[in-house]
């Protein structure tokens, strides 16, 4: 099956094999079945419905929008520290070469809403968890983490155990 992913050695680094996913937002077909892919698990009757989707800067923002159209919910920016305008919450969290600071508005959700987190790639964990916790502290309950790529060799999943963690492509 066309995955619309390229493969771009030594970026950003040497020694890096980055997955692009450019090829497959720029096909309609391909970027329309990736939506339906994320939004599958959590359609109205599957007993893993979400009132709302958190999608993490940047590219969270364009599957997980999607998804929440898809879906008929409304959609949460998860944002870089002092992108957003309102009241925030914050989390810093430890990246392979630093540490970031990711933010929610402290009203972005409802206590008790049930919450879809999506992001492009699973690499470390270190977003997903991070996001997680910050939707969990304004109240969420996180039904399920989703991700187009998972980069299994990187741990990513282990780090995120006991949740619900979902990829359409393993590498």
């Amino acid at each position: 099956m066309e995955t619309g992913i390229r493969d771009i050695p030594d970026y950003p680094s040497p020694g890096i094999l980055f997955k692009d996913i450019t090829p497959l937002l720029a096909d309609p077909a391909l970027f329309a079945k990736a939506v339906d892919a994320l939004a599958a698990a959590h359609r109205p009757g599957s007993g893993a419905e979400v009132d709302v989707v958190a999608g993490v800067e940047a590219r969270g923002f364009i599957f997980g929008a999607g998804v929440a159209l898809a879906l008929g919910v409304g959609f949460v920016p998860i944002r870089k520290k002092g992108k957003l305008p309102y009241a925030t919450v914050s989390a810093e969290y430890t990246l392979e070469y630093g540490t970031a600071v990711i933010e929610v508005h402290e009203d972005a959700v409802r206590p008790g809403q049930r919450v879809l987190l999506l992001d492009d790639v699973l690499a470390t964990g270190g977003t997903a968890e991070a996001a997680a916790g910050l939707l969990e502290q304004v109240g969420a309950e996180v039904v399920a983490l989703s991700f187009l790529v998972e980069l299994g060799f990187l741990g990513g999943r282990d780090r995120l155990a006991g949740r619900q963690v979902n990829s359409l492509l393993h590498y």
